[in-house]
């Protein structure tokens, strides 16, 4: 079960292409039109936007979501209710006066990708977004629509590598002053210690006040039947985690209220749904 995927099957040397653009103008250097985007098998990008509800997905993304979904009914109200999470928690590290974003893994753009939730708050905020996924390079254009006096930019490189990653996005954001880092329903591609290692090298290089958000599916009966068929598809495998691994991501941090907890009941929207779902999510300041 995961959201906006990193593709842990490219593993070649990461090229890191910034496309710091004007709003509505084509992805930078990094643009690879001629990939071929396999559209005959599913891929885990279009399989999350398949369960959100969007349009960008084909049968074989639509067959294996549906094959998930018989196994885990939860599946499309989870994914629904991770993307609201990461609107609540980016509106929140925006108020808190952040307006540096680093969204690792980022997927297929949808209707509140994280450069709206944070200049709806903060105009002038910098976004950068994290991916070498050839799905997502190919869509990649909706998510450089920054609001004037802000800016987006794409970085074409894998998350595993966080001196890449960082020297790219070094060229749009600060990271001398507080930035949040996003890793949404991303790091199960990895084991466990080593996405808790991941996210603790990218936060030393980090100043205080920088923010950790973060959430994934937690391992259940149900959860592991689902992850049991997701595997079946023929896809980059994706593993459950316990809460305390949720947790070790966030080592040393400080939590905010309420913690590690369903995403739902996370800061929930007035009138928004409490019922638990098995996606956990937190957000955390570096000291």
């Amino acid at each position: 079960m995961q959201h906006r995927p990193h593709d842990a099957e490219a593993t070649r040397a990461p090229r890191p292409e910034p496309a710091a653009l004007p709003p509505g103008s084509e992805p930078g250097p990094g643009s690879r039109s001629d990939v071929d985007l396999r559209t005959d098998l599913p891929h885990s990008a279009r399989v999350w936007n398949y369960w959100l509800g969007g349009k960008d997905h084909y049968p074989a993304d639509e067959e294996l979501g549906r094959r998930v979904a018989a196994s885990y009914p939860q599946a499309g109200e989870l994914a629904r209710a991770s993307r609201a999470f990461q609107d609540r928690a980016v509106r929140q590290v925006a108020a808190d006066g952040v307006d540096q974003f680093v969204d690792l893994g980022t997927g297929l753009p949808t209707a509140m990708p994280t450069h709206r939730s944070a200049q709806d708050v903060r105009p002038a905020a910098r976004i950068v977004y994290v991916d070498n996924d050839p799905v997502v390079l190919a869509h990649a254009r909706a998510l450089l629509t920054s609001a004037p006096g802000g800016a987006t930019a794409y970085v074409e490189a894998d998350l595993r590598d966080p001196g890449t990653v960082l020297a790219a996005a070094a060229r749009t954001v600060d990271l001398t002053r507080p930035t949040a880092l996003l890793a949404l329903s991303t790091l199960g591609h990895l084991p466990a210690p080593d996405a808790a290692d991941l996210m603790h090298r990218y936060l030393a290089h980090l100043a205080p006040g920088s923010f950790l958000i973060t959430c994934d599916t937690i391992r259940t009966p149900e959860t592991l039947r689902a992850q049991q068929a997701y595997a079946s598809g023929d896809t980059t495998p994706y593993w459950c985690r316990d809460p305390e691994e949720i947790l070790a991501c966030a080592r040393g941090l400080t939590l905010l209220d309420p913690g590690l907890v369903p995403v739902t009941h996370w800061r929930p929207a007035p009138g928004g749904s409490a019922a638990a779902v098995d996606q956990w999510g937190l957000v955390a300041r570096k000291p």
